[in-house]
């Protein structure tokens, strides 16, 4: 699994116990070996999308404070690919 796959996967994770969705995007990280995160975009439902609009500006601010900007940065990646 690419490194912008496990930070996305780690993100999702945090929501798998109160979002039934998570769960399905998490598995699909998981068993899915996509080559990019753009594969991975491409598979997604329009309702995963939405699911991940709304909780990556928040991981990727996150990160931001933390300092992390490789995290930061590849978040931000996938995140300008749901549109």
């Amino acid at each position: 699994m690419e490194k912008t796959q496990a930070y996305l996967r780690e993100i999702v994770s945090n929501y798998t116990e109160t979002y039934p969705l998570s769960k399905k995007i998490y598995k699909r990280l998981e068993e899915g070996n996509y080559p990019s995160e753009g594969a991975f975009v491409k598979h997604l439902t329009m309702e995963e999308i939405e699911f991940l609009n709304k909780i990556l500006p928040e991981a990727i601010e996150y990160a931001k404070n933390e300092l992390d900007e490789e995290r930061a940065h590849q978040l931000n990646e996938v995140y300008e690919l749901l549109f």
